[in-house]
């Protein structure tokens, strides 16, 4: 294909014209949450965030966007403290703070939303081989008004008497809703 000079000179310089970004619909709602900030609607400004945030995470895969092992439950979304190592000593329960990212949100009664997840846990060695396992180790049910997106499990396994020595504890989440999968691998270590 021979291409003239008068149409590299026109990309040419069509390149050098700026072209507004489209925006999406994140990037509308950001622009709408800051006109009702500066027009004093703060409880606006935060609902059109928090409503566009909804819906776009309905869009994302479902997927684990945060999974570490805590040295106390947690008391609520982002409030824990993460454990300095992940060694245990025989006995110690493993405390597990997940945060589960693309949940699907359905219509339930009276106008809510419901979300529901399980979830499945293996315990492995460090070659790969399961050495026990749990369906439905988890099971967490969620129901509002809003799709919300600060949602966390906690996960508590107490081991009775394992031998010393590294293991993979892998926790498989299942949305209820749309059946997608998400898995989490934490590597520890039990010490006499």
């Amino acid at each position: 294909m021979v291409v003239s000079k008068s149409l590299l000179r026109m990309l040419f310089i069509a390149a050098l014209i700026p072209v507004p970004a489209l925006a999406g619909p994140l990037a509308d709602a950001a622009k709408k949450a800051e006109e009702q900030a500066a027009a004093g609607d703060t409880v606006g400004a935060h609902n059109t965030i928090r409503d566009a945030f909804g819906a776009f995470a309905a869009t994302l895969p479902f997927s684990i966007g945060k999974a570490v092992f805590v040295s106390a439950p947690p008391e609520g979304y982002g409030m824990f403290t993460a454990r300095p190592e992940s060694t245990f000593k025989v006995g110690e329960a493993l405390i597990s703070y997940v945060e589960p990212v693309g949940l699907t949100w359905r219509p339930g009664k009276d106008g809510a939303l419901e979300s529901h997840f399980t979830v499945d846990l293996e315990l492995l060695d460090t070659k790969g081989t399961v050495l026990a396992e749990q369906k439905a180790f988890g099971s967490f049910d969620f129901k509002g008004t809003v799709r919300n997106q600060e949602i966390f499990a906690k996960l508590t396994l107490n081991l009775s008497s394992p031998p010393a020595g590294d293991y993979v504890l892998r926790y498989r989440f299942r949305d209820a809703a749309s059946g997608a999968v998400a898995i989490c691998e934490q590597s520890f270590k039990i010490v006499p």
